[in-house]
């Protein structure tokens, strides 16, 4: 699959970098886009978590996202698509 995964962070996001760290550890490429640093991105975080402004917001090649996922969580939907 060669669709981008996209990630929506933040700096200051601790499961932000255990998420960026867990995605580079197994050389899986993204796109990262800091909230902070852009407004529409902060605003689709928003919406896309009902409200929330909740990240990491990982959105994946099959049009699906999770919020603050687990390391074990994000493993199994890359496995899922075939990623990993």
């Amino acid at each position: 699959m060669s669709a981008q995964i996209t990630m929506y962070s933040a700096a200051w996001c601790g499961d932000c970098r255990r998420s960026k760290r867990f995605l580079d550890s197994k050389k899986v490429a993204y796109n990262y886009i800091d909230i902070e640093a852009d407004q529409a991105a902060s605003d689709k975080v928003i919406e896309i978590n009902g409200g929330m402004r909740s990240i990491p917001v990982i959105i994946f090649p099959d049009g699906t996202h999770m919020t603050e996922p687990s390391d074990k969580d994000l493993e199994a939907k890359l496995q899922a698509l075939a990623i990993l």
